[in-house]
């Protein structure tokens, strides 16, 4: 898709249509009947696949009990390293080098347990202001442990302009006395894309380990973390990769650490050769499996096989260049429709600095999400002024696209939003 030869037209819309290799996948989804999906980079739709693979794993359960653990179509045992290695290739991993166990906190306390050794004048931890909140909980919740006062300890890198991070401002933080950078792929906000390569180059210029959280960048953008030599990245699998609400998470860990103990043991992190010898001697892994803790949630797993095997048949290049078509298309019709309703496009416009999503601004924000939904379009709210939209490449259209722009067009000029208070519902 050439971006200077758009059209604002449904007829055009219906023509990229036609014109996508990926459109097949749309058929795998389940889609909300009557409306526009445009959250799945909050929680991604359920497959066909996804689906099948969960009753899959029930029936065994069902069938074998507990022998399900070595029998069956999926055996259970080895399961979270199974699907680890198909993550691996969304990350630029080798398969040892992944492994689908907790939940992105978890693995994040999992993480810093492991890899923060405050030492002399090393003793700070690196993040940023627009980072998730849940993972400054985990870091201020470390440095604790470790008896460091987090208003002191905890550096927090300052965004110019509220939505962007400038990579010369994260590097000119990484000062002496820090000993590890946590950091995020691409910003939950704004949909900024942080240059993972040349960050993780410069922290270990300055002996500084770095680990990325990639909750908003898995199954949207290719990496390539094992050439970067990032550390050691987490993420949640049930955005993009549509594993399902609260499913089992990922963790990386770059070969160069294989050995180091984990910070929180526990028997699914051993060898599985001596997983059952029931020895109080902690035999860890060799491989990233060794970050695991307790018995994988298998029902909270099995979606994902179904759901990584789309994404292996797709394959993510194609689906990074379908997601950039997609949110190109959804700017183009934004600056060409609502240009005059006081929308502000707060994510990069650049390609390579932009992840899966689209950002806009509006000071009515809450109360212009509650009027989609109300239309059938599912939005994201963002407080206190964002409204995120993500067309996803698997599953949404080029006309869903063109659709939602003339609903919101709608709703300004009828001021729809009117009726609705500007305040966030309990889940946004």
């Amino acid at each position: 898709m050439n971006v200077t030869n758009l059209e604002p037209t449904l007829e055009f819309a219906q023509k990229l249509d036609q014109e996508d290799p990926l459109r097949h996948f749309r058929d795998e989804f389940y889609l909300p009947p009557n409306s526009i999906y445009m959250d799945g980079n909050s929680l991604g739709l359920l497959s066909k696949r996804a689906e099948k693979t969960l009753f899959t794993v029930l029936q065994d359960w069902r069938i074998l009990g507990i022998d399900g653990w070595t029998k069956g179509t999926h055996p259970w045992f080895d399961l979270s390293e199974k699907v680890g290695a198909m993550l691996a290739p969304l990350v630029g991993a080798s398969p040892e080098e992944v492994i689908a166990t907790g939940s992105t906190t978890v693995n994040l306390h999992q993480l810093v347990s492991t890899f923060y050794h405050p030492e002399g004048k090393r003793t700070k931890i690196l993040a940023d202001e627009l980072t998730f909140p849940s993972d400054i909980y985990a870091l201020q919740s470390q440095l604790r442990i470790h008896g460091y006062d987090p208003s002191t300890h905890l550096i927090r890198v300052k965004s110019r302009d509220g939505r962007f991070l400038e990579e010369e401002d994260i590097i000119s933080a990484m000062s002496e006395d820090v000993a590890l950078v946590i950091l995020p792929t691409v910003l939950y906000r704004s949909g900024q894309i942080l240059d993972i390569k040349l960050l993780t180059h410069e922290a270990h210029k300055r002996g500084i380990l770095i680990g990325f959280d990639a909750c908003h960048s898995i199954g949207a953008i290719p990496h390539s973390f094992s050439e970067w030599g990032v550390d050691f990245a987490f993420w949640c699998n049930y955005k993009y990769i549509n594993g399902g609400p609260g499913c089992v998470a990922g963790l990386y860990v770059h070969r160069k650490h294989f050995g180091s103990a984990p910070g929180l043991a526990g028997w699914f992190g051993s060898k599985k050769d001596k997983q059952f010898d029931m020895e109080h001697t902690f035999s860890p892994s060799l491989t990233a499996g060794a970050y695991q803790i307790g018995t994988p949630h298998l029902l909270s797993l099995a979606p994902l096989i179904g759901s990584l095997e789309i994404f292996m048949e797709a394959g993510i290049e194609r689906i990074r260049q379908k997601s950039l078509q997609l949110t190109s298309y959804l700017m183009y019709l934004i600056e060409h429709e609502l240009s005059s309703f006081g929308f502000i496009i707060g994510n990069p416009k650049d390609n390579a600095r932009r992840g899966g999503h689209i950002s806009l601004e509006h000071e009515e924000a809450a109360r212009i999400c509650k009027s989609l939904k109300e239309n059938g379009v599912i939005p994201d709210f963002r407080a206190p002024n964002i409204i995120r939209l993500a067309p996803i490449a698997l599953y949404t259209s080029y006309e869903e696209v063109w659709n939602v722009v003339q609903i919101l067009k709608k709703i300004m000029q009828e001021k729809q939003y009117k009726k609705f208070s500007n305040e966030r519902e309990v889940v946004a």
